[in-house]
């Protein structure tokens, strides 16, 4: 079984923190709470889910132990001067800034569930980084875990 790659184009998106709406009860019954995404992070997660359902050409999900790698590739601010950009792309200076790597992998893994994948659970071991680079975007790999013979 072979595994997938492919690029989410664009900055980098953090998974929103999740808002709540409470709704009155009817005759008497207790307030209920719905929890929902920002619609930002909605709009990420489709972006995910059409990079992905594209690498995947029609094939059914993935649904094996999973290694996920996500790098994610921010731009060096238009401010930053011709000795600070260099040593950015060449990866002595590291983004230390917004989004959270956690955040991003949480977009991703999110958006890639159902779609590239039965389910997140799925993933037993995942790499991520943060790096500067030209071009702004996620890269993705998705590929089947080795597992090692029982003795």
């Amino acid at each position: 079984m072979t595994g997938l790659a492919f690029t989410i184009l664009g900055d980098p998106r953090g998974k929103g923190r999740p808002r709540a709406t409470v709704f009155k009860g009817k005759d008497g019954a207790p307030a209920r709470a719905r929890m929902y995404s920002d619609s930002k992070t909605v709009s990420y997660e489709n972006l995910v889910k059409m990079a992905a359902s594209q690498a995947l050409g029609g094939r059914a999900p993935l649904d094996v132990p999973l290694t996920v790698v996500v790098t994610v590739r921010m731009t060096p601010a238009a401010s930053s001067s011709a000795k600070k950009r260099a040593a950015m792309l060449s990866g002595t200076i590291v983004p230390t800034k917004l989004p959270d790597l956690d955040n991003v992998v949480k977009a991703v893994l999110d958006g890639c569930n159902k779609v590239a994948f039965r389910d997140d659970a799925l993933v037993v071991s995942l790499i991520a980084r943060k790096r500067y680079a030209e071009v702004a975007g996620v890269d993705v790999e998705i590929r089947p875990t080795i597992l090692k013979a029982a003795a």
